[in-house]
């Protein structure tokens, strides 16, 4: 089997010139293009409740949803929430990079193994400073912190009591459906 790997800089040329169709939800990761899971009721919720949740921070974060995050020249993928350094706009004239991201945030169902063996690695490898896995599945959030060599020294597992983030703290019972 031959496998083509594509940089970023072509899969936007695909996307322009209608290869992917403009309601595809596909991600490049490491050279492929990946068709990403459908986003159902309880993701829609948990994500809409995060969103609520952390607006307070504004300002001092800048809050981008489902947007393209380019990892490595080969890798650009579409987190669900993702808390970016300030200034908004210093975004304007180029995508998103993991270096700008202070906090990755997934929701996940069904992509649960593939966010965690997968993406997360790619956090790390691209230095992002702290990413949050909510599992729907089993109503927890998983938190990696201290990335290093690809991956994260820390991790802690919450299934209940509040979340910390940038000094504001919420009961994880409102994220989860």
């Amino acid at each position: 089997m031959v496998r083509h790997r594509f940089s970023a800089e072509d899969f936007h040329r695909m996307g322009e010139a209608g290869i992917l169709p403009e309601d595809a939800r596909v991600e490049l990761v490491q050279g492929e293009v990946l068709e990403m899971s459908p986003v159902g009721k309880r993701h829609v919720y948990a994500l809409n409740a995060l969103l609520d949740l952390l607006a307070p921070l504004r300002g001092q974060v800048v809050l981008s949803v489902q947007n393209p995050l380019v990892l490595e020249p080969e890798t650009e993928v579409y987190p669900d929430l993702v808390l970016l350094r300030p200034p908004r706009e210093a975004y304007r004239n180029r995508l998103l990079e993991g270096k700008d991201a202070l906090l990755v945030i997934e929701v996940a169902e069904s992509s649960l193994d593939y966010d965690l063996r997968v993406k997360v690695p790619l956090y790390a490898q691209a230095g992002v400073p702290e990413v949050w896995a909510v599992d729907l599945a089993r109503d927890r959030l998983q938190r990696f912190l201290e990335p290093q060599g690809g991956a994260y020294l820390r991790q802690e597992v919450l299934e209940e009591g509040l979340v910390e983030v940038f000094g504001l703290s919420f009961p994880l019972k409102e994220v989860l459906p």
